[in-house]
């Protein structure tokens, strides 16, 4: 697999088009971090890492409308790939349907969305966009 990030978003995109409840996910540290983001912004209902077995998951519930049974979850976009990378500074930080998605950002502190590393000052390299 040359891009395990897409691959990722990729899993989670089917399993939203296919309107399962849990999607499992190979897992490595850049994948925990944007679950976590997913999790903290109130795109997926919850998420469980599970290291203990040779193949560590992450499981990941998602998350739907009570009402429409809609997916919260309209759009998720690969930016920056292995073949072109994208990278932008502090000044040119993307901003996503005028602030209603968000742009999940790498960067030297860590992961992070737009508008932490709008506040605290830094650029980096643009991973995905969610809305």
């Amino acid at each position: 697999m040359s891009d395990p990030i897409a691959d990722y978003l990729t899993r989670i995109r089917n399993a939203l088009k296919a309107r399962h409840r849990i999607v499992e996910v190979p897992s490595s540290n850049l994948k925990k971090e944007i679950t976590k983001i997913l999790y903290e912004k109130g795109y997926i209902l919850n998420y469980k890492f599970e290291d203990g077995t040779s193949q560590p998951k992450i499981k990941i519930a998602l998350k739907y409308d009570p009402e429409t049974k809609e997916p919260v979850i309209k759009c998720l976009k690969r930016i920056s790939k292995p073949s072109l990378r994208i990278y932008v500074n502090k000044d040119k930080i993307p901003r996503v349907l005028n602030g209603l998605g968000i742009a999940i950002i790498s960067t030297s502190q860590g992961v992070m969305t737009d508008k932490e590393a709008r506040v605290k000052g830094i650029g980096g390299e643009v991973i995905c966009y969610v809305y």
